[in-house]
């Protein structure tokens, strides 16, 4: 019987995917900037959403649930992650999310598989902007990935990162040690966005490399830099185009890769 893990990469292998050409132009396409291409997105979103691209759950960088209930499973050596994806996709469009996940297959113990009955799954769909949960949920989670706009590497990375239980890096805990927030800065009704979290940072250093820190600008009102760090402060970061050696190391950590 084959293994999950080869059920969903021989999807790959039966003519699902474009030539060789078209996929290396696919994982070359990055947004640049995740936070902005989010925002921009998100703004005409009518979903409510905390911290910019996360659904609100009153129940719960990773954040602190996942010491208590919102981990995904572990069996044997492997965190098996059921998705699905929506037709609403190309064959094209489907690929874009199917590679950023093999992403997650080169360097740490997750590996997504096809949903057959699994009450517990994540489904990507385009919805009204970029968008997931923060950890795993208890019955099957979406996870937005708009046809305009959201499908470059880097945006799958995030959410993803989200579902596995993963916080924006300038929200953690420890953040006021390593950046200052500019609230004079920052556009009306957006403060909540940088709000910090109670999170399990699993001993990894602030990571300005993370695909998951937001830029210097993000949410400005005026051009100026909402975001600062303190050590150097003409320091530019929220540009990652992949996750970062960090992003990886603290996959492996909460779950025991």
């Amino acid at each position: 019987m084959m293994t999950p893990v080869i059920v969903f990469l021989l999807f790959l292998s039966m003519g699902a995917v474009p030539s060789r050409a078209v996929n290396d132009e696919v994982l070359k396409e990055v947004s640049s900037d995740v936070s902005q291409t989010i925002a921009r997105v998100n703004s005409g979103s009518k979903t409510r959403l905390v911290h910019g691209d996360l659904l609100p759950n009153t129940d719960r960088n990773a954040d602190t649930c996942t010491a208590s209930g919102c981990k995904w499973p572990k069996t044997g050596n492997y965190v098996y992650v059921p998705v699905t994806i929506s037709s609403q996709y190309t064959r094209e469009e489907q690929n874009i999310i199917i590679r950023a996940l093999l992403t997650f297959h080169e360097s740490t113990c997750i590996r997504f598989m096809w949903r057959r009955r699994e009450q517990n799954y994540i489904y990507f769909y385009s919805g009204s902007g970029c968008f997931s949960y923060l950890g795993r949920q208890n019955r099957g989670q979406p996870i937005s990935l708009s046809k305009r706009g959201c499908l470059y590497l880097d945006t799958v990375q995030h959410e993803v990162l989200h579902a596995l239980g993963f916080h924006h890096e300038q929200v953690r805990s420890d953040r006021d040690e390593h950046v200052s927030i500019l609230t004079q800065n920052i556009q009306e009704g957006t403060e909540p966005q940088f709000a910090k979290e109670q999170t399990n940072n699993l001993q990894t250093p602030y990571d300005f490399d993370s695909v998951m820190h937001y830029s210097n600008f993000a949410f400005s009102k005026n051009g100026q830099p909402t975001i600062v760090a303190k050590d150097d402060p003409n320091r530019v970061f929220g540009q990652a185009t992949r996750m970062s050696q960090n992003d990886i190391d603290r996959i492996n950590r909460l779950y025991n890769c």
